[in-house]
C-alpha cells in the first residue's frame, strides 16, 4: 500500500497536470488528423513513405528510446541508491555505437518493415518469419506491460485518477495515433515527446544546480556528506561482478535488437540517413542520462530517500518530487505531463512494431505466403493495433500492484539474447543458414525465459523464496553467446542442404553495402 507524503501534492488531482496533459493531447491529435491525410499505404503506414530526415529521425529515435524507466526509474534508483544507479544509464547509452556501426546502415539496405526482412532475406521465409515474430512480440509485450503499468500508477498519483480508468485512457489514445496516423503520426509524437522530455528534464537540472553555485561536485558533496562516501561509489545495488556484467551485456546489445528502435531505420530515405539519425539520437539520450544522474543525487539530497519510498516504493515518483520542492505544484503539473507524454510516445512505437510482426512478418509472408494485396496487408495492419492495444490495456489491468520492474529488463535480455546475435550472424556471416538462424533465435528465446524466471528476481523478489536455482538477476551472460553458438553450429551442420542459400550471399552482401536490390 502507498502511503503518501503529507507535505506533497502527489496523490491529489492536479489541475496543472490536467492542463498539461489536455495540451499535448490535444497537440498529438492534431499531428495525427494530419498524419491521417498522408497514410494511405502499408509504406506510409509502416514506415512513413521513407520521407523522415535523419534529424527527425535522430529525434524521434530518442524519443521512442527515452521511456518512463529512463526518466523515472533512473532518477528514482540513483536518488535510493546513489551511483549504482549509473549502470542503467551508461548500458543504455553504449548500446547506441553497436547500432550505429553494425546495424543502422545494413538494416535500412536489407529491409522493409520489420527486422525480420532481413533474417529471412534469401532464406525460408515461413519458418525464420515465424521465429522473428515470436521474438517481437515477446519483447514488444513485455515492455508494453511495463510502460503502462507505470502509467497506470502515475496517472493514479498525479490526476486522482482511478487505476482502471488511467490504463483505458492510455490504451485508447495510443489505438488512436497509431490506427489513424501510422508511423508518421508516431515519429510526431517521439519528437515533440522527446523536445518536452530534454526540456523538463534540463530546466529540472538546471533549477538542483542551482541550488549548489552551478557545480556538480558540490551536489555529489553534499549527498556524501549527508548518506555517507558509499553513495559515491559502486555496489549499493549491484554487488556480485557478475551480474554487473551480464546486465550491462543485456542492456547494451539488447538495444541493437529491440523491434520498435530497429523499425526506425526503415523511415528514412537511404543508409546515410539512417546512420546519421543514430549519430543524432546519441548525442541526445547520452545528454538526457547525464541530466538524470543530476536529478536524482538532486532529488537525495533535496527531497530525502525516505520521503521518495514513502510515495513510491521504488522511488518511481522521485524527479515529480523533486520538480515540487524546486518549483511547487505548477512545475510538479508540467513534469508530471511531460512523464505521461513520454509513456505514451514509447507504447505508441511498441504498438506499431508489433502490428507490423503480426501483420507484415505472420499475415502476408507467413499465412498468405506473400500474396496478399497492399490494401488487405494494411487492414490487417489496423486490425492488429486494436488487438494490441486492447492487449495492451488487459496485461496492464491484469498486472495491477505488481512488481514489474523486471518485465523491461526481461524485454532487453530477449531483445539481445532472441533477436541481436541471429541479426548480426544474419547479415555479416556468410555461412549463416535458415536452421542456425531458427537455432540462435529458438533457444535465445526461450533460454531467457527460463533463466529469468529461475533467477533470484523472480524466484526471491517476487515469489518470496529463500533462493533460486539461477544465480545471476539478468541471464544475457549465459544467453547471448548461447544464441551465438546455437546459431553457429546449426548453420555449420547445415550446409549442404543450403546451398542456394550460400550462394546468394555476394548479392546480399552488394545489398547491404551499396543498397542495390
Amino acid at each position: 500500500m502507498i502511503q503518501t507524503a503529507p507535505d506533497t501534492a502527489i496523490g491529489q488531482s492536479n489541475p496543472v497536470a490536467i492542463g498539461f496533459f489536455f495540451a499535448f493531447i490535444g497537440v498529438t491529435f492534431a499531428i495525427t488528423y494530419w498524419a491521417a491525410r498522408r497514410t494511405r499505404t502499408t509504406d506510409q503506414f509502416y514506415a512513413a513513405g521513407r520521407s523522415i530526415s535523419a534529424g527527425q529521425n535522430g529525434w524521434a529515435l530518442a524519443g521512442d528510446y527515452m521511456s518512463a524507466a529512463s526518466f523515472l526509474g533512473i532518477a528514482g534508483l540513483v536518488s535510493t541508491t546513489g551511483f549504482d544507479g549509473l549502470i542503467y544509464s551508461t548500458g543504455w547509452l553504449v548500446g547506441w555505437p553497436v547500432v550505429l556501426f553494425l546495424i543502422a546502415e545494413p538494416l535500412r539496405n536489407l529491409g522493409r518493415y520489420t527486422f525480420a526482412d532481413v533474417v529471412a532475406l534469401h532464406r525460408r521465409q515461413r519458418p525464420v518469419r515465424i521465429a522473428a515474430a515470436i521474438g517481437t512480440l515477446a519483447t514488444v509485450i513485455f515492455y508494453l506491460i511495463a510502460q503502462m503499468v507505470g502509467a497506470g500508477g502515475l496517472i493514479k498519483l498525479m490526476f486522482g485518477l482511478s487505476y482502471e480508468a488511467a490504463i483505458v485512457i492510455v490504451g485508447s489514445v495510443m489505438i488512436l495515433y497509431v490506427l489513424v496516423g501510422g508511423m508518421i503520426a508516431t515519429t510526431w509524437v517521439q519528437i515533440v515527446k522527446a523536445v518536452l522530455l530534454l526540456g523538463g528534464a534540463f530546466l529540472l537540472a538546471l533549477l538542483v544546480l542551482a541550488r549548489f553555485g552551478m557545480n556538480p561536485a558540490a551536489l555529489f558533496a553534499a549527498a556524501a556528506e549527508r548518506y555517507g562516501a558509499g553513495v559515491l561509489s559502486p555496489g549499493q545495488q549491484v554487488s556480485n561482478p557478475l551480474d554487473a556484467i551480464s546486465l550491462g551485456m543485456a542492456l547494451m546489445f539488447g538495444t541493437a535488437g529491440l523491434p520498435h528502435i530497429l523499425m526506425r531505420f526503415f523511415t528514412v530515405p537511404d543508409a546515410k540517413a539512417a546512420r546519421t539519425s543514430v549519430f543524432y539520437a546519441t548525442g541526445l539520450i547520452g545528454t538526457f542520462y547525464l541530466l538524470t544522474f543530476v536529478l536524482g543525487f538532486g532529488a537525495m539530497v533535496l527531497v530525502g530517500p525516505e520521503t521518495i519510498r514513502a510515495v513510491d516504493r521504488g522511488g518511481n515518483m522521485a524527479a515529480p518530487l523533486l520538480a515540487e520542492v524546486l518549483g511547487g505544484t505548477p512545475f510538479l503539473g508540467f513534469i508530471a505531463a511531460v512523464a505521461f507524454a513520454t509513456i505514451l510516445a514509447v507504447v505508441a512505437g511498441l504498438t506499431l512494431s508489433g502490428a507490423a510482426a503480426l501483420s507484415h512478418d505472420l499475415w502476408v509472408n507467413v499465412v498468405r505466403g506473400g500474396h496478399a494485396g497492399a490494401e488487405e496487408e494494411l487492414r490487417i495492419a489496423r486490425a492488429a493495433t486494436v488487438l494490441l492495444g486492447i492487449v495492451a490495456v488487459a496485461l496492464g489491468i491484469t498486472f495491477k500492484g505488481q512488481n514489474v520492474a523486471f518485465m523491461v529488463s526481461l524485454a532487453f535480455a530477449i531483445a539481445a539474447s532472441g533477436n541481436f546475435p541471429a541479426l548480426c550472424l544474419a547479415v555479416f556471416w556468410r555461412k549463416a543458414t535458415t536452421t542456425g538462424l531458427l537455432a540462435s533465435m529458438v533457444l535465445g528465446t526461450v533460454t531467457t525465459l527460463v533463466l529469468i524466471y529461475l533467477s533470484p528476481t523472480i524466484q526471491i523478489d517476487i515469489l518470496g523464496r529463500p533462493a533460486a536455482w539461477f544465480p545471476l538477476k539478468n541471464p544475457a551472460l549465459i544467453t547471448i553467446p548461447l544464441s551465438f553458438v546455437a546459431g553457429v553450429i546449426g548453420s555449420l551442420a547445415t550446409q549442404k542442404s543450403a546451398r542456394s542459400e550460400l550462394d546468394s550471399f555476394p548479392a546480399r552482401e552488394r545489398r547491404m553495402l551499396r543498397g542495390e536490390g
